[in-house]
């Protein structure tokens, strides 16, 4: 009798042991595309566990060409969202709507030109010779803006980016905007050759990228949230670049069953070869870190190149309270 007694205990115990300390809340996490390496961060904070040891039990909504993030932040549906760069936020402020950038978890915009090498194309003044830049609406209309105003870039020269590498495969006297991450792959496997690379964030294209992005009103009321989500994300992020990603790269391949083990490790190696992540700022605050100085910076030469108007209280697009405090810093192997 004692013996079953002290079984019952044990297991009762026990049992009250296995449940877990804390409920998790529930938050969805938007990203801008369908599932990539430039996620790898907050799939690796979901497989590892780490935003649930701090709280929150994160959902990640794959974006795409038919999926629009951003309003369903604006509606509440969503909490967290991926920006591209600070461009939109700045827009946000202009429209007041309540919208906040919380960390910046890429330091470089991935954005950069290719050209064909031994063209004549080699150099970052070489490129205003192209024949054709071949650059989509988005692009020719904000960061070219700003070529043309602060490096003298040709007016006329651009035609549409359809996302199809052929046409500057085939042409060697063009360039083609593209993601260091992406795009030069499609190049290598499809034409056979190493492209030139030039980053935008290298020549002072200075806008944070990847960034995260909340309502006020989540700020305000569920700080926890936050902080756990940008505090998850920089580990996420540390963990993905420097230790074992295998579970946050099958997670991705789940949701994207296009994406392969060659893309993923080409994306990789682009991220760490040019610091996107994991460069300046971030070697003494943290990944996710964001400065005024890098924001006014860029948003003057917006306005210089006619993209943003004067007169926009950008501090009300973003607040450094979530990052800058080295989170994750230890995990760098």
């Amino acid at each position: 009798m004692k013996r079953n007694l002290l079984f019952l205990i044990s297991a009762t115990l026990l049992a009250g042991t296995a449940q877990p300390a804390f409920s998790l809340d529930q938050v969805t996490f938007g990203t801008n595309w369908l599932a990539e390496p430039e996620h790898g961060g907050y799939y690796q904070a979901v497989a590892d566990g780490t935003y649930a040891a701090c709280g929150l039990d994160v959902t990640i909504m794959p974006g795409g060409p038919q999926v629009s993030g951003r309003p369903l932040l604006l509606a509440g549906k969503i909490q967290f969202y991926m920006g591209g760069n600070m461009l939109q936020a700045f827009s946000a402020v202009e429209q007041n709507i309540p919208l906040k950038v919380v960390a910046a978890d890429f330091q470089k915009e991935p954005q950069m030109l290719m050209s064909h090498p031994g063209e004549g194309l080699d150099t970052w003044e070489d490129l205003k010779k192209a024949e054709k830049f071949i650059l989509a609406d988005e692009g020719y209309q904000t960061y070219y803006q700003w070529m043309i105003t602060d490096y003298g870039f040709p007016v006329d020269k651009r035609i549409p980016y359809t996302f199809n590498p052929a046409p500057f495969i085939a042409d060697a006297k063009s360039v083609q905007q593209g993601y260091v991450t992406s795009e030069p792959f499609a190049v290598e496997t499809q034409g056979g050759f190493r492209p030139n690379i030039f980053m935008l964030a290298d020549y002072g294209f200075s806008t944070y990228s990847t960034t995260i992005e909340t309502m006020q009103d989540t700020i305000d009321n569920h700080p926890d949230w936050v902080k756990c989500f940008v505090d998850g994300s920089a580990k996420g992020w540390y963990n993905y670049l420097y230790g074992d990603n295998s579970a946050a790269n099958a997670a991705i391949k789940k949701d994207n069953p296009e994406m392969t083990d060659e893309q993923i490790a080409f994306s990789i190696k682009a991220l760490k070869d040019h610091g996107v992540v994991d460069s300046g700022d971030t070697e003494k605050l943290g990944i996710g870190a964001m400065t005024d100085e890098r924001m006014a910076d860029f948003y003057a030469k917006m306005v210089k190149a006619k993209v943003l108007p004067a007169g926009i209280d950008i501090k009300k697009a973003y607040t450094l309270d979530f990052v800058n405090k080295g989170v994750g810093m230890d995990l760098k192997k």
